[in-house]
């Protein structure tokens, strides 16, 4: 049995084109170390210079600064706390949405038990925040604003544009997680007006432990990283400049695609996938936004059903997805998500999350419109009877 995989938000497989650029790589002169001056040194730089110029380009901001760190976690990491520290004779306070991934929600906590304050702006039923909520929680100790672009368990896209509006027009930095968007759907920093962004290279079919955070031109970070002078003195450790040339493989790939209409493939695929399940398995219900979201993803509760057990069984059935973020494993506590969106318990504990990517075809989606609801129907608890059957 052939497994289906839906687990994209999770992580994705190598694009053809990042493992042949990465092969090439390997097997060519440019692995010295990027602050050496040789010869190999100076060839890895430029390699290195070429891949920040070209995802800026794509960014929409060639001036702008781009750190490249770890991952996703890393810079949103970096974002929160290097712009909260190196602005805290300013202020004391920032804003982030209820809804933000683990990395922005923990670096904001460590913050508060230091002493800074922190407001988590509410979200609709849908998952979205209203940016005028967020312009009456800023307040004039207010240092940063941050709201994530699409939210990777239910992907409900949020009006960033606005958002960074409201902050700017009080003089406030905005930074956005774009890990679940970034090539995902068009992102113009200069556009949408954010000061910093977040990227990740494993979500669009890059290498893991590669990402990058943009900074706007003028905007002041203080390092987390000390130890020496590389990524402008602001992320010491020598450059990852494997993974660095495979984020930048990545964008590229993901750009053509979305000229190419990968997205919109995508979409009808997962639209699909929405419409058979809601169809075929009763009280099946969608969560987050129906229009306003990333193209590839698909959140779904099943009443009746243990989100967990049915994850279990979807995968003895060879259908792998999530029960939410990848982040979470293992934990026992309720999607902070789907809480935050203020659903029932019911619909929370059965939610199970399916993500798409380039790679995902037809076939298998058809196919898993066959194994998800007889798994389903497997696994769902008998409900008690009612009382007007008694």
């Amino acid at each position: 049995m052939k497994a289906i995989y839906l687990d994209y938000n999770a992580t994705s497989p190598l694009r053809p084109e990042v493992r042949r650029t990465l092969t090439a790589f390997l097997d060519g002169e440019a692995w010295g170390n990027p602050s050496s001056l040789h010869a190999l040194g100076r060839r890895a730089r430029a390699t290195v210079e070429e891949v920040r110029a070209g995802i800026l380009k794509t960014l929409g901001d060639p001036k702008g600064d781009l750190l490249f760190t770890s991952g996703g976690t890393e810079a949103d990491n970096f974002a929160v706390s290097g712009v909260v520290r190196a602005l805290q004779g300013r202020g004391n306070h920032l804003v982030i949405s209820s809804v933000e991934h683990s990395a922005v929600l923990q670096a904001a906590q460590a913050l508060q038990e230091e002493g800074f304050r922190v407001t988590q702006v509410p979200v609709d039923s849908e998952g979205r925040v209203d940016p005028r909520e967020v312009k009456e929680a800023i307040t004039p100790r207010t240092l940063l604003v941050s709201v994530m672009h699409a939210n990777n368990e239910v992907g409900t896209i949020q009006p960033i544009r606005e958002i960074a509006q409201a902050a700017r027009e009080r003089q406030v930095l905005f930074h956005t997680d774009a890990v679940q968007s970034f090539g995902k759907v068009p992102l113009d920093v200069r556009e949408v007006e954010a000061d910093l962004v977040s990227l990740s290279a494993h979500k669009i079919g890059g290498p893991k432990g590669a990402g990058a955070l943009y900074v706007r031109q003028g905007v002041r970070i203080r390092p987390l990283l000390r130890g020496g002078p590389h990524e402008r003195n602001l992320r010491a450790g020598t450059e990852g400049v494997l993974g660095i040339i495979g984020l930048g493989a990545a964008a590229r790939s993901a750009l053509v695609g979305q000229r190419d209409g990968e997205p919109e493939r995508i979409r009808g695929l997962r639209d699909r996938l929405e419409e058979g399940l809601l169809r075929q398995v009763p009280g099946a219900v969608r969560n987050g936004h129906a229009t306003q979201r990333v193209p590839n993803t698909l959140n779904v509760s099943f009443p009746g059903c243990d989100g967990e057990t049915l994850l279990m069984a979807l995968d003895l059935a060879g259908v792998c997805v999530s029960t939410g973020s990848a982040c979470s494993s293992g934990s026992t506590e309720p999607s902070h998500v789907l809480v935050a969106m203020g659903l029932p318990e019911e619909r929370i504990r059965g939610s199970i999350r399916f993500s798409l990517g380039w790679d995902t075809a037809e076939e298998e989606i058809d196919e898993a419109l066959e194994r998800v609801p007889r798994v389903v129907k497997r696994v769902r608890l008998p409900r008690p009877p009612s009382a007007d059957s008694q």
